[in-house]
């Protein structure tokens, strides 16, 4: 499955929805999308392997075939960045609010407070005098650090709910 499916509807949705209707069905992503949130994103909803596109054509079939197998194939680099994150959790303990909220930088918990406040991008961006592009990473990073897929999720966090 591929994550830009185009006409509205990504590739983490189409497995979102199938994966319950199909538990026995394996669905691995192939895509160019590398970063920290798609990966895990996708693998969340339902995903059992990760490629990227740039894989060689002999390891994309050794990767289906182990996905039948009941494998998890995944790039080199999808799987280094799984284990990090993994380690990086476990080492931060069971992640308690505080020592989630003391990664972020002092900007990072104003565009929080600001989310938390139900505010657009662009709404942040002129608030704070910086690019809406500048925001999105941000929050990007918001989410990487508290370790958490969407804005409610991290205002919960922030709030220790």
């Amino acid at each position: 499955m591929d994550i830009n499916l185009g006409g509205g509807e990504s590739g983490i949705d189409c497995v979102r929805e199938l994966k319950p209707r199909m538990p026995s069905t394996n669905f691995m992503m192939c895509t160019v999308y590398e970063e920290d949130e798609k990966i895990f994103e996708a693998l969340n909803a339902g995903a059992s392997g990760y490629i990227l596109k740039k894989t060689a054509p002999n390891k994309l079939l050794e990767s289906i075939r182990d996905l039948y197998q009941g494998g998890a194939p995944m790039s080199s680099q999808i799987a280094r960045k799984v284990v990090a994150a993994f380690q990086k959790h476990s080492i931060g303990g069971a992640g308690s609010h505080d020592s989630d909220l003391a990664v972020l930088s002092n900007r990072e918990k104003e565009i929080l407070e600001l989310l938390s406040r139900g505010l657009m991008y662009k709404e942040i961006a002129a608030a704070l005098f910086i690019g809406q592009e500048t925001v999105r990473k941000h929050v990007y990073h918001v989410y990487e650090k508290l370790h958490v897929t969407n804005r409610v999720e991290a205002v919960n966090k922030y709030y220790g709910r």
